[in-house]
């Protein structure tokens, strides 16, 4: 969600009737609570600074946002998917580590008429990838990221992680000057490449390697 001291831009009565429409005051009802999951009320940015931004309550009794926020819905069906973003590891601030988007919306019934302007400023499709002005500081998952588990077979993903150890192991071979590159590889006809102790002698060799069999050279 934008910084809140960008809101009113985003507010479509003010492209419409100009700056002074930028916001709409607050209409609190006593008889409207959080008092349950999928309330649905105006993330404002203060008292009488609604613009577009709201909120859907994840949880049951939450009476500090009474009287503070314009309740104006609730969620009607697919709780599950509150439960969902009520499930999602959050950082410090509370912002999810994997963006949560609202990529379409569809309108079941609008029984109110628009102002005659307002067809220029709709979009003929929903948009495409991030906002232009999100908040790029941040490292963070998209939406449609899926854990390497979910997407590979259990043979495939023990593939991938050994294949990623090694790699690990190259890095660290290279930083500690056992080998010039990470991406160096033996010959063909080299089963492995080892650094000997400089005070190994060959008897010493020898009695490793002949644990494994006949030793011929």
């Amino acid at each position: 969600m934008n910084h809140p001291s960008n809101w009113h831009k985003l507010f479509c009565f003010r492209f419409l009737y100009g700056d002074q429409a930028s916001f709409f005051v607050d209409e609190i009802h006593l008889d409207l609570k959080h008092s349950k999951t999928g309330a649905v009320a105006m993330a404002s940015a203060g008292e009488n600074l609604n613009a577009s931004p709201f909120y859907f309550t994840l949880r049951d009794d939450l009476d500090y946002l009474n009287g503070k926020h314009t309740v104006f819905g609730e969620v009607a069906e697919g709780i599950e998917t509150l439960t969902r973003i009520n499930e999602a590891y959050v950082g410090e601030k509370g912002r999810p580590y994997k963006n949560i988007r609202i990529r379409h919306t569809y309108i079941l019934d609008d029984p109110f008429d628009d102002p005659p302007q307002l067809a220029e400023l709709i979009l003929d499709a929903s948009l495409e990838g991030k906002p232009k002005d999100e908040v790029v500081d941040e490292v963070r998952l998209e939406d449609d990221w899926v854990p390497l588990d979910e997407q590979l077979g259990p043979a495939q993903l023990e593939e991938a992680i050994r294949v990623k150890e090694a790699r690990s192991s190259e890095v660290v071979l290279e930083s500690i000057g056992d080998i010039p590159d990470a991406e160096i590889k033996p010959p063909d006809n080299v089963l492995f490449v080892c650094k000997m102790n400089p005070v190994t002698e060959d008897e010493d060799l020898h009695t490793i390697f002949s644990r494994f069999g006949i030793v011929v050279s």
